[in-house]
């Protein structure tokens, strides 16, 4: 009866003081919104794959591809956030919610300034970016509109992740979650209808999925945006705070570069693997795009208890209680394991079947499945490497797992793939082979660093 109560209590919000009680109850009213938070969060992913699939491979590829351009802009929306996290966590735990705000407003404004030049090229060169990843150019003269929406609109994507970093670190994580509800239900609805052009609505195409995904997370901006304006909430953006404190954004700023150098080269290295797979044939780049939304569906919800140990880690650091923190992040880490190793179950038995659900040709399914098979066998230990680094963002140390991200990634998985699938013909199996080895690399090296206990003394 007392865990169906914090349930209901996690879901509506609790104004519970991480840095006392038990921890194990911290960790639950924390991960469960940021976990539901997360499910949404990759129903994007899903949802525009799901009806963009009904237009054949070629569109499919083209979300494919622009997804992997927009890592580009995940990279720095989660680097601030890391920022944003690092120092609002640690202002929380010193009870000292006035310089949280001040935080916040200097992320707010960084984010929208590093959106700008990013939607500028978007808009003006989509075309020229899709042919550049090696995409066919009619399919990428066809298609390109939908890049140019999303690239063009990044400054949603920006604010959505940075302010909603700004309520996981405050402790206001149902937040978080209650408005990507809101997003996501505006996508799934008009999705199709600007799609497919039901009703009164225009028939857009590919394009209808990116105008419908940017409208939905607009308006949970602007929500975000009317709730930190609001006095009853944790972090107030009162007219005292509203302003450039330079020490502060150069702090902020400081702790991001490590942040978005890290998911930079990470996600640089996806954008590497893509365009391995687009030397195979656009069947084979569909099965794979599959693929990984399905896997981005199930890793994304463990990001939400990666997260709420960083805000745990960040949080009791600045109350002075660093074994706290410590306990916090294995507690956190043996969830996320057993979460992830049912799904690697399901994922291994029943891969077809999943794969399926988005495309029918062969071709694709077969590439999907035999993805989806492989990848699902590191998911243990994909479980453990996100805590864990988001355990070392949390205390404000985002040197550490760039360094990680750097070796594991560059050194490692890019050269391997390649040789892998070309030079030593095995084709997109050598890339799915490669992925597997190098994030199980990652987080063993990771888990090991954790346990010296460094982050601890981290100042921010």
């Amino acid at each position: 009866r007392r865990t169906w109560s914090d349930v209901k209590l996690a879901v509506r919000g609790s104004d519970m003081d991480f840095t006392e009680g038990a921890l194990g109850r911290a960790i639950l009213l924390l991960s469960i919104p940021m976990v539901l938070e997360m499910v949404l969060e990759s129903v994007f992913a899903v949802v525009d794959v799901f009806f963009v699939a009904k237009l054949g491979a070629d569109a499919v590829a083209t979300v494919g591809v622009t997804e992997s351009l927009l890592t580009v802009v995940y990279a720095v929306a989660m680097g601030f956030s890391m920022g944003t996290t690092a120092l609002v966590a640690r202002r929380i735990g010193e009870k000292r919610p006035g310089a949280a705000a001040v935080a916040a407003v200097q992320a707010v404004t960084v984010g929208f300034l590093a959106s700008l030049p990013v939607a500028v090229a978007g808009i003006l060169f989509s075309n020229q970016l899709l042919t550049l990843m090696g995409m066919d150019p009619a399919v990428a003269a066809a298609n390109h509109h939908f890049t140019a929406v999303l690239l063009g609109g990044n400054v949603v994507i920006m604010q959505l992740f940075i302010i909603n970093a700004v309520f996981r670190s405050a402790g206001d994580a149902a937040i978080a979650m209650r408005v990507l509800w809101l997003a996501n239900g505006l996508n799934i609805i008009l999705d199709p209808c600007l799609i497919f052009g039901w009703g009164p609505f225009p028939e857009l195409g590919i394009t209808g999925a990116a105008v419908a995904t940017t409208i939905g997370r607009g308006t949970a901006v602007l929500v975000q945006l009317w709730t930190l304006s609001r006095r009853d909430k944790r972090i107030y953006l009162s007219k005292d705070v509203l302003r450039f404190d330079p020490s502060v954004m150069a702090r902020l700023i400081r702790i991001s570069l490590g942040g978005i150098g890290q998911f930079v080269i990470a996600t640089a290295s996806w954008i590497g693997l893509v365009r391995i797979m687009s030397m195979f044939s656009n069947q084979a780049l569909a099965g794979y795009t599959i693929a990984i939304r399905i896997i981005m569906f199930t890793i994304l919800p463990s990001w939400g208890m990666a997260n709420a140990a960083a805000t745990l880690v960040g949080q009791n650091l600045g109350a002075d209680k660093p074994e706290r923190a410590a306990r916090s992040v294995w507690l956190s880490a043996y969830a996320n394991m057993i979460f992830l190793g049912l799904v690697a179950v399901a994922f291994i038995l029943f891969a077809p079947f999943f794969v399926r659900l988005f495309a029918g040709e062969a071709k694709v399914v077969a590439v999907g499945a035999d993805c989806l098979r492989v990848l699902s066998y590191g998911y243990v230990l994909y479980a453990l490497g996100m805590v864990m680094i988001q355990a070392f963002n949390g205390a404000g140390d985002t040197v550490t797992p760039t360094v990680i991200n750097f070796f594991c990634f560059w050194m490692l998985e890019l050269p391997l793939a390649y040789a892998l699938a070309v030079l030593y013909g095995m084709g997109e199996r050598g890339v799915f082979f490669a992925i597997i080895i190098a994030e199980s690399m990652m987080a063993v090296v990771a888990a090991i660093l954790f346990k010296r206990g460094r982050w601890k003394t981290r100042k921010v």
